[in-house]
């Protein structure tokens, strides 16, 4: 099928806006091919068309296979997956730099962003992207950039988001979280201490919080708010907020900070943020100091003791300065949880540590736990803590 007539079907079926069934698509091709097509050629034109027309086209298989996480276009014939064990090559490839822009911008629009040279990038979510064929449809971020911003060539990144439903005992089987961890895990929970869980993209942090929210005792009722629904703890009374982006015309935007606010008078006996990433930090910590306590988040780190660093960054973005950045993270959160993945692919919480302000007024993470070296000298003072908590 050449391109001209692919284009041509396109902007029959475009016009007609009917549901894309085998039989109008067909009827579209044998319309624009003049009658010329054989029963073969339509139906080899057909399976083309699904590629341009439905799901994600020639990445359908890719999205779909069990395990799969991320899906990377880097050109045409460069289409990268991590299934958990590492970015691999794959021998799939799309006929040309502007079958993978169609369908970047295809996706953008799926998602209601807009995609082309005066909006050279997309940050998206897609949440019934499925088989073109049936089943469960998947819930994926997309991030698209056009040249000649990606000067090689249209960058397409699609991250499935599968649901997190693992609980801790599933997580403690799996070798995610080791036993003698497990224990301070539970006593964290138990004395209802606010904690993150930091780590890197792809590290495991929203396996590990809906795991440890699952352990929340039942008639505790949890509020979480998500830039996209990934938490699905096994716990019977969770609440879900999922902010929403602007449309194409620009308008209808709820954000995570707007949320917060909102989850605040929701009667929460913990506040749950998926994700920490922007300003939304100043009305998290105003709500775990103003008697919310167990509340939790993930944060993006290369390590605990970068933690408050990195929330330093974020306050700012809210106009909280330093100072009070430090005062008000020192009372709000007691625990950081780090999870890591090793050169195997393996995911795993790798520390656990305690805050703690200083006499300067700075707020520092006080190791208590790491995975290679067992408990740490500051384990003590966690332990104690935690059975401060849970007596009082």
């Amino acid at each position: 099928m050449n391109a001209p007539l692919l284009d041509r079907v396109r902007e029959r079926l475009a016009a007609e806006g009917a549901a894309l069934r085998p039989s109008v698509v067909a009827a579209a091709i044998r319309a624009e091919s003049g009658g010329v097509l054989g029963d073969t050629e339509v139906l080899t034109s057909m399976r083309e068309l699904q590629t341009e027309l439905v799901g994600a086209g020639i990445l359908e298989p890719l999205l779909c296979a069990p395990g799969t996480t991320d899906v990377l276009v880097t050109a045409p014939d460069a289409i990268w997956v991590d299934d958990g064990s590492g970015l691999r090559r794959t021998p799939i490839s799309f006929a040309d730099e502007a079958a993978v822009r169609r369908l970047a911008q295809r996706l953008a629009l799926a998602a209601g962003r807009r995609l082309d040279d005066a909006q050279p990038w997309v940050d998206g979510h897609l949440s019934s992207l499925g088989p073109a064929g049936g089943g469960a449809a998947l819930s994926v971020r997309l991030h698209a950039v056009l040249p000649p911003i990606a000067a090689a060539g249209t960058c397409l990144s699609l991250r499935i988001l599968r649901p997190a439903t693992q609980d801790l005992d599933a997580l403690i089987e799996s070798a995610a979280i080791s036993a003698e961890a497990a224990a301070l895990l539970r006593g964290v929970i138990g004395a209802r201490l606010a904690f993150l869980v930091s780590g890197g993209t792809g590290a495991g942090k929203t396996t590990l919080l809906a795991g440890l929210l699952g352990a929340v005792p039942a008639d505790e009722r949890i509020v979480c708010v998500e830039d996209a629904a990934e938490l699905a703890p096994r716990h019977p009374h969770v609440v879900k907020l999922v902010a929403r982006c602007a449309n194409v015309e620009g308008v209808g935007e709820v954000t995570v900070r707007d949320l917060v606010r909102q989850a605040l008078r929701m009667r929460p006996d913990r506040i749950v943020v998926g994700e920490v990433r922007g300003a939304e930090v100043v009305d998290l910590l105003t709500a775990l100091n103003t008697g919310h306590d167990g509340g939790a988040g993930t944060v993006h780190a290369n390590n605990p003791a970068e933690v408050p660093a990195r929330f330093e960054a974020l306050a700012a973005l809210g106009g909280l300065d330093r100072a009070a950045l430090h005062s008000q993270l020192g009372a709000a959160i007691q625990v950081v949880l780090h999870v890591s993945r090793d050169r195997a692919g393996r995911r795993r919480l790798s520390e656990i540590g305690m805050l703690r302000r200083g006499d300067d007024g700075r707020v520092r993470v006080l190791r208590c736990w790491h995975i290679d070296d067992g408990f740490d000298r500051w384990v003590d003072d966690l332990r104690r803590l935690i059975d401060i908590r849970s007596r009082s």
